[in-house]
């Protein structure tokens, strides 16, 4: 029999850093106490403060939170997909190649980037009932008193969901036109010769090449949607008589009852809707 001498492996020699390794861990350092004092630790206090049963017992027992779960729904579902759709749409007729479309391009982007406060809080001034100019100019020409626009639930949460989508509805038209401009211009232009119709071409090239975008654009302005503080806060101020609260504006409500347990359970209620659009979202992007 023969014998094999087992021979040791030599030890691991580790390799000292060089300096610009040291320096890059050590440039890390600050974004990493950055996100552990102001992301980590708010998330980690409000769950803890949000962690007895008692909270959402007395949570669910208060009206106002079934009437801001519906109104949460509502401005999710009809602000998302109406946006959607009005994106679809004008990132078609944006990329037309014509000097007055892109002049109306640049006015077009102005409400998403200008600050959300001094737009929303303008509207509002504007729907006064008393010195508005919307009232002022046009209801008092014909000798009417105009309605007062945000005493009405039903109307002032519409009003809030117009202003989301006048606010946001350019940027999800940029992302929907640069997806229009990956299509191949030879598709186009091979329909054309065959004698397709506009409609036939949208259906059968860019629908099926901006499918995915769409869809996947889609769910993350669920997600953002059901964030949006200002959109509401800022126009209605979840009034009158706290009816067109939504999940992100709840929490305010209750602080100012200084009730912050009910405040930290109103938002936490809130992931059961976010963790699944946040799950479909990130299997769409693993594809």
């Amino acid at each position: 029999m023969s014998h094999v001498l087992a021979i040791p492996a030599a030890p691991a020699v580790r390799k000292a850093l060089s300096p610009w390794a040291w320096w890059g861990r050590a440039l890390v350092v600050p974004y990493l106490l950055i996100f552990l004092v102001f992301v980590l630790y708010p998330v980690g206090y409000g769950l803890w403060l949000a962690r007895h049963p008692a909270s959402y017992a007395k949570l669910f027992d208060d009206p106002i939170f079934f009437r801001t779960a519906i109104n949460t729904v509502i401005f999710v579902v009809i602000a998302v997909n109406l946006k959607m759709a009005l994106a679809l749409a004008l990132s078609g007729f944006f990329v037309v190649q014509r000097w007055w479309i892109r002049a109306l391009s640049m006015l077009f982007i102005l409400p998403w980037a200008v600050p959300s406060i001094p737009t929303i809080l303008s509207v509002r001034f504007m729907l006064n009932p008393e010195w508005g100019v919307i009232n002022s100019t046009i209801f008092r020409l014909t000798g009417l008193d105009g309605p007062n626009w945000l005493n009405d639930p039903t109307l002032a949460l519409s009003f809030s969901m117009l202003m989301h989508i006048w606010k946001s509805l350019p940027f999800w038209t940029l992302i929907l036109i640069a997806g229009r401009l990956a299509i191949p211009s030879e598709q186009y232009e091979a329909a054309s010769v065959d004698g397709a119709t506009r409609l036939q071409k949208f259906r059968f090239i860019t629908w099926p090449s901006m499918r995915g975008l769409y869809f996947t654009s889609t769910i993350l302005s669920m997600i953002w949607t059901l964030g949006d503080f200002n959109s509401v806060y800022l126009l209605t101020g979840g009034g009158p008589a706290d009816l067109t609260h939504v999940l992100a504006t709840l929490g305010i409500r209750y602080l100012r009852l200084d009730q912050i347990e009910l405040a930290m359970a109103s938002i936490v209620v809130a992931l059961p809707l976010v963790l699944p659009l946040v799950y479909v979202m990130m299997k769409r992007l693993s594809k």
